[in-house]
Order: C-alpha cells, then sequence, then structure tokens
C-alpha cells in the first residue's frame, strides 16, 4: 500500500514526463539517464538565449516541453508577465498578463516578481509580490485570480514580498511576510479558494516554505526570521516548533529525508546576527510518538554563514556557500566537516546536485562545477555571458542622495544569476532580463 505521501508524489510528479515544478526543483522528475553538460561559454554549448519582456529574479519552472518564467514591467510594477516558452527551441508559445493590484515603485531595493511559480499537470500558478495570484492551463486559458494583498494585505515590506509558494496536490502555501501583519496561506490549486490561514509575527524575510515528509505526512515548515515552524498542510495546526534560531532570513529548508532538513541563517549585513548564525546553520531532526510530534537539532555547522543560496544535501554530503564564495561541506550523519574550499564567485542561486557533480553558481555568471565527495576536486569554471553584452538593469536611482544606497544600486544593477531548472540534458538558467539553455 502506498504511503499518502508516496502518492501525493506521484500524483504532483507522473513519471512519463520531465518536470522541474517548483521553487529549488521541490517534487521534480528528470530522466537519469541524461546527463548535464560539464563545460560551456557564452560562444559554446549554449541551445538558445531569449530576452524576457520586463525583469524578474523568479526561477523558471518547467513541465514536459514547457518552460515557464514571470517578470514584471512599468516604472511602477505595473503589470506582470507570465511568459511561456518552447524547451526545444526557445520559442514563445505564449504570454498573459495582469495589471499590478498595489502598485509601488520599482527599483533595485524591492522585489520584482521574485516569487517562483508553480506547476502541476493540471495547471501554472504565478504568486507576485503585491499578492495578486493567477492560474492558467499549460496552453495559457485563465483558471482563476486572487488579490490576497485585499484581504491580507497591504504589503508595504521594505524589499517587497520575496517568498515562492510550495505545494502538495491539492493546495499550494503562500507565505505572506512582512514588518505588519503577516500570515501563512493555503490555497486550494483548483479554484484558488483559501483553505486555511495562520497569523504569523511580523517579520523582515525573504525566506520559502518547504514541504518536508515524515513517515508519510507532509509538513509545511516554515524558517523565517526566527522560529523554524512545521504546520500541518491540510488544517495549517502547527505540530512543533524550534525556536534558537535567528538571521534565517532568506533560505529555505531542505527536506534531507526520514523527516531530517537542513536550515540556514545568515549573520547579516552589519554582523547582527552573527552569534546567532552560528548555531542557526545546521540539521534537525523531526520525530513522531505517541504524544504527537517533536523537533531537536542534530549539528550544526560550524561558520557556515550563507547569504541567498540555500544549503543542499547529495551522497551523504552537506554543502553551504557564503557571500564571497566559499564552500563548506559536512556529513549528513556525524556534522563533521568534510572541507571549506573556494568557488569562483559567491551565490545568489542555490547550488545544484546531479550525480556525481555539484555546479555552484556564481551570482556574477561564473558556474564553478565541483566533485561530489569527501575531497573537493574543481572540474570546470563556466562563464555563462561577457559581461560587456549585457547593458546595467534600468531604473538605477541615480539621484539616490546615501552614498552606501548608490553603490548598493551600482552592485545590484548588473546581471545577476538568480535560478535554475533542469531539463534532461539542459539547464535553464535565468538572469532578470534573460534566459539561457544550457546543453
Amino acid at each position: 500500500m502506498l504511503s499518502p505521501l508516496l502518492l501525493i508524489l506521484l500524483a504532483v510528479v507522473p513519471e512519463t514526463i520531465t518536470t522541474w515544478p517548483a521553487f529549488l526543483g521541490a517534487g521534480a522528475q528528470r530522466d537519469v539517464t541524461q546527463s548535464l553538460p560539464l563545460e560551456w561559454s557564452p560562444t559554446d554549448h549554449i541551445a538558445w538565449q531569449i530576452g524576457l519582456t520586463g525583469y524578474g529574479q523568479s526561477s523558471p519552472v518547467l513541465w514536459g516541453d514547457r518552460v515557464f518564467v514571470t517578470s514584471v514591467e512599468g516604472p511602477k510594477k505595473d503589470t506582470f508577465h507570465t511568459l511561456c516558452f518552447d524547451l526545444a527551441t526557445g520559442a514563445e508559445l505564449w504570454r498573459k498578463s495582469i495589471a499590478n493590484s498595489s502598485p509601488v515603485d520599482s527599483s533595485v531595493y524591492v522585489s520584482r516578481a521574485a516569487p517562483t511559480p508553480l506547476v502541476d499537470a493540471e495547471r501554472i500558478i504565478c504568486q507576485f509580490e503585491s499578492g495578486d495570484c493567477v492560474a492558467y492551463t499549460h496552453t495559457g486559458e485563465k483558471l482563476w485570480s486572487r488579490q490576497l494583498g485585499e484581504e491580507y494585505g497591504p504589503f508595504t515590506p521594505e524589499f517587497g514580498l520575496g517568498a515562492s509558494p510550495c505545494q502538495t496536490q491539492t493546495h499550494l502555501y503562500v507565505l505572506l511576510e512582512q514588518e505588519g501583519p503577516s500570515c501563512l496561506v493555503a490555497l486550494d490549486k483548483a479554484t484558488g479558494a483559501t483553505t486555511w490561514e495562520i497569523d504569523r509575527e511580523p517579520a523582515k524575510s525573504w525566506s520559502s516554505p518547504a514541504i518536508v515528509a515524515v513517515n508519510g505526512v507532509p509538513h509545511v515548515v516554515v524558517s523565517s526570521s526566527g522560529p523554524v515552524v512545521g504546520y500541518d498542510a491540510q488544517t495549517g495546526d502547527t505540530l512543533w516548533s524550534f525556536d534558537d534560531v535567528a538571521g534565517n532570513t532568506a533560505t529555505t529548508p531542505i527536506d534531507c529525508g526520514q523527516g531530517r532538513f537542513l536550515i540556514a541563517a545568515s549573520p547579516g549585513r552589519g554582523g547582527e546576527n552573527a552569534a546567532e548564525a552560528k548555531r542557526s546553520n545546521a540539521l534537525l531532526q523531526i520525530t513522531q510518538s505517541d504524544g504527537g510530534w517533536s523537533i531537536e537539532r542534530k549539528w550544526i555547522a560550524e561558520d557556515a554563514t550563507p547569504s541567498w543560496a540555500s544549503p543542499i544535501v547529495h551522497q551523504g554530503i552537506a554543502y553551504w556557500i557564503n557571500r564571497v564564495g566559499v564552500i563548506y561541506s559536512f556529513d549528513v550523519e556525524t556534522g563533521e566537516a568534510v572541507y571549506t574550499k573556494r568557488a569562483k564567485q559567491s551565490s545568489w542561486a542555490t547550488p545544484l546536485a546531479v550525480d556525481d557533480r555539484i555546479y555552484f553558481f556564481g551570482k556574477e555568471g561564473i558556474t564553478t562545477v565541483v566533485r561530489a565527495g569527501r575531497e573537493f576536486e574543481e572540474l570546470a569554471a563556466n562563464q555563462l555571458w561577457n559581461p560587456e553584452d549585457i547593458p546595467p538593469t534600468a531604473n538605477t536611482p541615480a539621484d539616490e542622495s546615501n552614498e552606501e544606497r548608490r553603490r548598493s544600486a551600482a552592485m545590484f544593477s548588473k546581471p545577476t544569476l538568480y535560478g535554475c531548472a533542469v531539463a534532461n540534458d539542459r539547464l535553464l538558467l535565468r538572469i532578470g532580463n534573460r534566459l539561457y539553455c544550457v546543453h
């Protein structure tokens, strides 16, 4: 008899379809007989590249031969776009746009189509930072839409909403978190109706929720600017909470199997969370007993201090990468440090592990590929674009009076590699206004 969780995963990810259905590939299915490219350059192994309408920080998602991305356009983020492309050729198949129900000034400091969409066998669902949420069929017919900002907002966080939703077979889970009233909402994927909502403490965070399986039961896990909390996916009831955490404002919990998952935290730009972050990069273990659920920290990843990239686990080794490109690896069972080495660049996109390789996607376009395992071996360092070929991002505030913010604006105006998807023997890599297919 199949477990409830396995039934969920089989429903979300049919065996006959290549998929990358959500942020960080949660629930992904790929043809294991295919291998990903090891080396590429701006002039070699690029199957296609396309300019995107508008700008977006979300990752691409994939179902079969269709690739979906989101973007925002206009001086006040006036329009949200959902775009669909053919995997083989990069041809645009359709584009749908909706008006932003809560326009705000577009700048390098706020989220711009940051949440990654979800796709399953029936639909593509896009949630934008205004709270606007829309579902389409794979061919672009609109199924439903919600303006969550009207019910739960307005959303006015300093840097915008950035959390990507997660999903089970029947629901998506949307984290609407800001310095003001915040909540976690479960929406029915077929209708868009709210099934449950849970109030949360105000927080300045871009962390995304994740589904973690425990004895076949899906927990919605939120690690965001404080306690790590597990919610019942069906009811929203709190199942457990782990409080000894701080600085967890950007990364996503990563399921390691057997009720274990990785969390990560940053010391902050000014080091304000330095002491707490040292014990907040860790492996947590959920346990079920007759009395319910419990949570404990099994080990701490000493000195690992990431920024945006979440940690990953592969072949018994957990990997973190920090803001200056230092890779930290640990034994998953014991927490013992394996090695500390440096990649070519820091990473905002979460690393990818496939077969005997780990891909560390450098923020400025250099992907460092290392061999999986206990010995560090760099296999390749691949430049995706020529910096001079891509102009700075528009709407950089040239009249910014604060020198620090001017420097930050200049940094954020450069091309940034935000995320990836895997399609058999191809990598899909996204910067703000361009999508690359590497083969």
